[in-house]
């Protein structure tokens, strides 16, 4: 799926590689919640949020992270990985993220986290600004 700055899920694809498999075979729960991080990242610097967030002098932190794994990823697999960001409020956003296996469309996890908006030096919380804000195309969720 191409992307445009104006649809709100961000979509890639990512190969499972060894290094993300475990003891039992599949891939580590930890990788997910690196994923989500990655696809966050990947998205905001799409969107060109990196920018006007370092001329404010602010980065984004994560404040929780909730995630469900609903089937397990194995060695080589590809990986549809979507992201979109659901609400934006003074100082936090909440994002969303489905991964699902090509091979077969199964749903393997789906998560969230609630990201603050900080200035980078001192880690105090900061208003989202506007400039910032209207990067996002929204999908809102009745959930």
């Amino acid at each position: 799926m191409a992307n445009s700055l104006t649809q709100p899920v961000y979509v890639y694809t990512l190969a499972v590689s060894q290094e993300a498999i475990d003891e039992n075979g599949h891939v580590n729960n930890v990788n997910y919640v690196q994923w989500m991080q990655d696809a966050a990242v990947r998205h905001y610097e799409f969107i060109g949020g990196v920018p006007p967030m370092q001329a404010l002098g602010a980065t984004w932190v994560v404040r929780s992270h909730q995630i469900e794994y609903l089937s397990p990823a194995f060695i080589g697999d590809e990986i549809e990985v979507r992201t979109w960001v659901v609400n934006i409020r003074r100082v936090r956003s909440l994002r969303r993220y489905e991964f699902t296996r090509k091979a077969d469309g199964r749903l393997l996890s789906r998560g969230e986290t609630e990201w603050v908006f900080v200035e980078a030096a001192s880690g105090r919380l900061l208003a989202i600004p506007g400039e910032v804000v209207r990067l996002f195309p929204l999908l809102t969720e009745n959930k």
